[in-house]
């Protein structure tokens, strides 16, 4: 089944949402097509932060750094449970645009989840700087991509439209506001992390065709504007 997310690689929810929707259809047999697509959650980030997460974030939602420690820890825990290390004392966000553009790159070599995958890793459980040069080209050789082709993108501005392309359906077709984001069948939409139950519950329904309407579902973590939620309000 065709599987269409939008996602930022320094989203956690993005990665827990994958995670669940990969166990979901393992438990419902069916085999996933899945496309990526662009959501930068700070279009304007610097390349590399030069204070840490829970700083930017305090001083960014005006709150206690306290309160941020606690959102993060209540992340890493729920991303725990879908066999995710999220160190996010170390996590260092960043511009996430050339990522996208490498990520692109890989899904035209049939490559697109092992890159999603890798920046996830890089980022969440490494530490690495995801904005950096030095990170790109590590993603990038740990999937096999040719280190010549790598560089000819980031020397240039080749997938950047896509990027953009993703971002502008997202934003003024889709209305998205957070992600991730899915469409099944590229007709039946679902936000936030959902439980494997509600994406498992979805993917038969896609494809058993059973109805053809809008599927609603309770509210789920995302992140939103560089800012991630575990609990709506």
């Amino acid at each position: 089944m065709r599987v269409d997310i939008w996602s930022d690689v320094v989203c956690p929810f993005c990665y827990i949402g994958k995670k669940r929707l990969e166990k979901a259809a393992e438990q419902a047999g069916i085999e996933l097509e899945v496309h990526w697509h662009s959501y930068q959650l700070d279009q304007n980030a610097p390349q590399r932060q030069e204070t840490s997460n829970t700083e930017r974030l305090a001083a960014k939602y005006n709150r206690s750094i306290e309160e941020v420690e606690q959102m993060q820890r209540n992340i890493a825990a729920m991303a725990k449970e879908e066999g995710i290390e999220f160190n996010w004392e170390k996590a260092n966000s960043g511009n996430t645009f050339n990522a996208h553009r490498i990520i692109h790159l890989a899904q035209s070599q049939g490559l697109g989840s092992e890159a999603k995958e890798a920046f996830f890793f890089s980022y969440m459980t490494q530490g690495l700087s995801i904005g950096e040069r030095e990170t790109l080209e590590d993603v990038a050789a740990r999937i096999g991509l040719n280190p010549v082709e790598v560089d000819n993108v980031l020397d240039s501005d080749e997938f950047s439209d896509f990027v953009k392309f993703d971002e502008e359906v997202a934003r003024e077709q889709l209305k998205v506001t957070g992600v991730p984001f899915f469409v099944f069948d590229q007709r039946v939409a679902l936000a936030g992390a959902q439980p494997v139950n509600i994406f498992k519950d979805v993917l038969e329904k896609a494809v058993a065709t059973i109805k053809d309407e809008d599927t609603e579902h309770d509210a789920a973590p995302h992140c939103d504007d560089d800012q991630c939620e575990t609990s709506t309000s």
